[in-house]
C-alpha cells in the first residue's frame, strides 16, 4: 500500500521558519521525482518545489525562491521542505507528491501519488 505522510506544519509568525517532512512507503522512493505543492483557501493548487531523482536539478516557484529549500534522503524515504522567512501569503495546505513516468515506445505509464497534506499558517 502506497503512503505519503507529511508532518511539520503548524502556526508560525511572519519571518519564522518551518521544516516539512514527507515519508513515503509502499514504492521505490528513489525512483520517483518528489515535489511539494500547496493550496491556499480559494486558490488553485500550485507547485512549490520539485526534486528529481538523484542527479537532477531542483526547481522552485518564483514566489519561494531564495526562501524555501527542498531536499531528499532516499535512505529514509523522506523529502523535506525547509521554509524560511515565511510570509502570510505562504499560508496553505502543503502536500507532497511522488511521480514516476515510464516511457515505453509511443506510450507511457504514470505513477502519481499524493499525501494528505499538512496545514501551514503564517500570522502577520
Amino acid at each position: 500500500q502506497v503512503q505519503l505522510v507529511e508532518s511539520g506544519g503548524g502556526l508560525v509568525q511572519a519571518g519564522g521558519s518551518l521544516r516539512l517532512s514527507c515519508v513515503g512507503s509502499g514504492f521505490t522512493f528513489s525512483q520517483y521525482a518528489m515535489s511539494w505543492y500547496r493550496q491556499a483557501p480559494g486558490k488553485e493548487r500550485e507547485v512549490v518545489a520539485v526534486m528529481p531523482i538523484a542527479g537532477g536539478s531542483t526547481t522552485y516557484a518564483d514566489s519561494v525562491k531564495g526562501r524555501f529549500t527542498i531536499s531528499r534522503d532516499d535512505a529514509k524515504n523522506t523529502v523535506y521542505l525547509q521554509m524560511n522567512s515565511l510570509k502570510s501569503e505562504d499560508t496553505a495546505v502543503y502536500s507532497c507528491n511522488a511521480l514516476m513516468i515510464i516511457i515505453e515506445g509511443s506510450s507511457h505509464r504514470k505513477y502519481d501519488y499524493w499525501g494528505q497534506g499538512t496545514q501551514v499558517t503564517v500570522s502577520s
